[in-house]
């Protein structure tokens, strides 16, 4: 028995989403927008996720390897990009160099490409979905895919554009590091992911309970088995918003007891059985332990949280940030990053003194979340809970991050991420 897991390695994962909390168990989560419950119609298993696109986008290269992005909505194959004419039209006019963190299938890369960008560079830590990329990128040349966590995209930036002989104009002065045109993140797990049942990421599928977005590190059956009671409890609760958790933990630990939890289904059913039955327009109940488990496998608030430190120091002034999230505990902490950046800093009271002003590091381009309408909704289901923020890098240095101050949940030990890892610098 594990009696304190400290989380996953510094090594990040790419984040991706789950569905938002809010309601009475059973119920589904709300909007983080408008309050009002999130359409259950796509898959619940992790609240509402969506993919960027495998399918051409018009103006391809001629002779483009990849699959036609007119494919049928909802047909089972990750082709739909969230929010993308959105993601476009508020960093328009797109120029320069482009990274785009969470590469995915693509869809936001070859979109910038078509809307003048000069380079994309990649970066994806899934070993599948690289590869599902080598066989339509030799038809882009002017975007590079590259293995890693988008915690680490200014370093991987610098080494991509070191090595590109087209591109040297692209290095700052200051310690060799690059300035990038933009960044753009689409923090949800792709359906890739979600719909292969192998990776255990769907109680939809059974399959082993997995939920490692780069398949190395602790999985999710390693802390449903061996974290103490009380310390599943406190990750259930913190990252999956679960009122029922220590319920949830009870059963699991009594469970566990006789048979080790290795199968979705196996831990989907032990979760039914403790909750209310689920009625008619309702997730499933095991949606938010499902969330829960996959943000502690791949530390995903922990990598968003290094992933906006990251871009601020990589982005050039003028330079612009596109974020698209899924859930509310992601976009609090992009909504706080973008606030406090910009110098919006609360006025304080007797109990908290006002922080001291800083010169702002950026300025809001959207000055609130956009969400997607409802033809977008109709055609992908999964767009429903997105909100994209936009922000424009000012000429400021950038500054340490204080997780905590950004909303990242302060868990028990032994309970995954525990407690805040610190200033990201």
């Amino acid at each position: 028995m594990i009696a304190a897991w400290a989380g996953p390695s510094e090594d990040p994962a790419r984040g991706p989403n789950g569905g938002p909390g809010g309601g009475r168990n059973g119920d589904a989560p709300r909007d983080i927008k408008d309050g009002t419950q999130i359409d259950p119609s796509s898959d619940p298993s992790t609240g509402l996720s969506t993919d960027v696109s495998t399918g051409a986008l018009a103006g391809a290269p001629t002779g483009t390897s990849a699959p036609d992005a007119s494919a049928t909505p909802n047909a089972g194959m990750p082709h739909l990009p969230v929010l993308l004419d959105a993601v476009i039209g508020a960093v328009s006019p797109v120029r320069g160099i482009w990274v785009d963190g969470t590469f995915g299938a693509g869809g936001y890369a070859r979109a910038l490409i078509r809307a003048g960008a000069t380079r994309v560079i990649g970066i994806d830590r899934d070993a599948t979905a690289r590869d599902l990329a080598a066989s339509w990128l030799p038809d882009w040349p002017d975007i590079a895919l590259h293995p890693g966590q988008f915690g680490m995209l200014d370093a991987i930036a610098s080494d991509a554009i070191a090595s590109d002989a087209i591109a040297t104009d692209a290095l700052a002065a200051d310690a060799g590091q690059p300035q990038v045109d933009g960044v753009v993140l689409d923090i949800g797990v792709s359906s890739m992911q979600l719909d292969t049942a192998e990776r255990g990421f769907s109680f939809l599928r059974d399959g082993p309970l997995d939920m490692r977005m780069g398949q190395d590190g602790p999985s999710a059956a390693d802390l449903v088995n061996g974290l103490e009671e009380a310390a599943l409890a406190g990750l259930i609760r913190g990252l999956g918003e679960e009122r029922a958790a220590r319920r949830i933990a009870r059963t699991l630990a009594v469970a566990r007891a006789s048979s080790p939890i290795l199968r979705t289904r196996v831990l989907a059913e032990l979760v039914e059985r403790c909750l209310p039955p689920q009625r008619p327009g309702q997730l499933h109940p095991a949606t938010r332990t499902f969330q829960a488990l996959r943000i502690a496998v791949n530390d995903e608030l922990g990598e968003l949280v290094r992933g906006l430190a990251a871009a601020e120091r990589v982005l050039k002034p003028g330079g612009l940030l596109a974020v698209v999230t899924f859930h509310s505990l992601e976009d609090r902490i992009v909504k706080r990053f973008i606030a406090m950046a910009a110098g919006e800093a609360g006025a304080g009271s007797r109990h908290a003194p006002a922080a001291r002003p800083v010169q702002p590091r950026f300025a809001k381009v959207t000055r609130k979340a956009i969400a997607a309408d409802d033809a977008e909704v109709a055609a992908n289901p999964r767009a429903r809970s997105a909100r994209l923020r936009v922000a424009r890098r000012l000429d400021a240095p950038p500054l340490p991050l204080d997780p905590a101050a950004l909303g990242l949940p302060q868990l028990p030990d032994g309970s995954g991420q525990a407690k805040s890892r610190g200033r990201q610098r």
